[in-house]
């Protein structure tokens, strides 16, 4: 879809992320939907050196959670934005707390721009909102799940954008609910993602990193690479979401007229077995494949933690991109999702239905993000 008139003008919120980074590609790519589009990046902190700057129109730090500095950094471009990508999330101690966060953070933002350079409305562009969610729509609180009171009992899969809410508490209902009170002002996507692949040392749940610490740590120690989860989700299937198919749905969704208002899972379309994808990074990181084992004295999250220093002894050996382990790194969540005892597949049919056909090929996805992290010097 070109965009005939005045350009379409992008606030990525999150940009520094898995998903952020590959929607900016996205959208500076020469054959964007709606494009060519101006592109302005937002995070937290200042710009991380691997991230290729040259992309963004600008680049703005600020606090989404403080109202004051979020209308100070936004109020000089909220006459100029049609588009919000929400790519943010910060995890706190509960998912209460997370709850009252993440609605803070998206509601200063959309307050800023709604109201526009004057502050009452005249000259705001905003029309769309696309927000990321996730599985979690679907599990409830898999990664505190004494939050659930009786027990959790998530939705049998495959998952279906159709379910009904689960009983618990959980951010991701307050940020729809919060769109829907835009209507019919703003139009919004949401888009639920599963186990997200890509390239960032700044996203909180990056298990494909997480993974390959992992393995470059066990590399560099002579250690076996033990798979750390169960037998049931050794066998079992699962998927993922290549930050690439994401970018493009919510693009795709942002510029089309029937996509509004609208939540859709986003999944690469295929599944995998955590067997063959350990056969896979043991390619990739020259490390022997050894068949599941459950060993009830293999701690992965314990090990992860007592490898801090082992990290920085590699990131200084090679010269990378300085991180902490416990900053890029999400053990017990990726220890939670590897004891699943249920397949953790999506059903991409809805989006199919409303005319998103992206997709990709999870096990040969992987390398080429692997590459990427090893261009950017975030892993050796």
């Amino acid at each position: 879809m070109a965009n005939s008139h005045q350009p379409f003008v992008a606030l990525i919120v999150g940009v520094t992320g898995m998903a952020g980074l590959s929607l900016v590609e996205a959208l500076k790519s020469p054959n964007a939907l709606g494009g060519p589009w101006k592109v302005y990046g937002s995070a937290s902190r200042p710009i991380p050196t691997w991230f290729p700057s040259s992309l963004l129109d600008k680049y703005i730090a600020f606090d989404a959670t403080d109202a004051g500095n979020t209308a100070d950094t936004l109020t000089p471009i909220s006459g100029e934005v049609t588009h919000v990508f929400w790519v943010a999330i910060q995890v706190r101690e509960s998912e209460q707390v997370n709850v009252t966060v993440n609605a803070t953070m998206l509601s200063n933002v959309l307050d800023v721009l709604k109201s526009g350079p004057g502050g009452n409305g005249t000259g705001s562009r905003l029309s769309h909102v696309t927000v990321q969610t996730g599985t979690q729509h679907y599990m409830g609180p898999i990664h505190n799940p004494t939050e659930s009171g009786q027990g959790l009992e998530p939705h049998e899969p495959p998952f279906r954008e159709d379910l009904p809410r689960l009983p618990y508490p959980n951010f991701y209902y307050a940020l729809e609910d919060l769109l829907e009170s835009y209507a019919p002002s703003l139009t919004y996507s949401v888009h639920r993602s599963s186990i997200i692949i890509g390239t960032s040392s700044r996203s909180v749940y990056n298990a494909l990193l997480t993974l390959a610490v992992y393995a470059l740590i066990c590399r560099y120690e002579g250690l076996p690479f033990r798979y750390p989860g169960s037998r049931y989700t050794w066998e079992h299937f699962c998927d993922m979401s290549d930050a690439r198919v994401l970018a493009k749905q919510h693009i795709w969704a942002a510029v089309t007229p029937s996509a509004k208002n609208q939540a859709f899972n986003c999944t690469n379309g295929d599944m995998f077995t955590w067997k063959s994808l350990w056969k896979k990074l043991c390619d990739i990181f020259d490390l022997e494949f050894i068949p599941s084992v459950e060993l009830e004295n293999f701690d992965f999250v314990e090990l992860m933690k007592e490898k801090s220093k082992v990290w920085d002894e590699i990131v200084e050996m090679h010269g990378l991109f300085k991180t902490k382990l416990e900053e890029i790194t999400c053990a017990v969540a990726l220890n939670n999702v590897l004891h699943f005892g249920f397949q953790h597949v999506c059903s991409m049919n809805k989006s199919r239905d409303y005319g998103f056909f992206g997709y990709a090929d999870t096990l040969k996805s992987i390398p080429m993000w692997v590459e990427r992290l090893r261009d950017m010097k975030i892993i050796p």
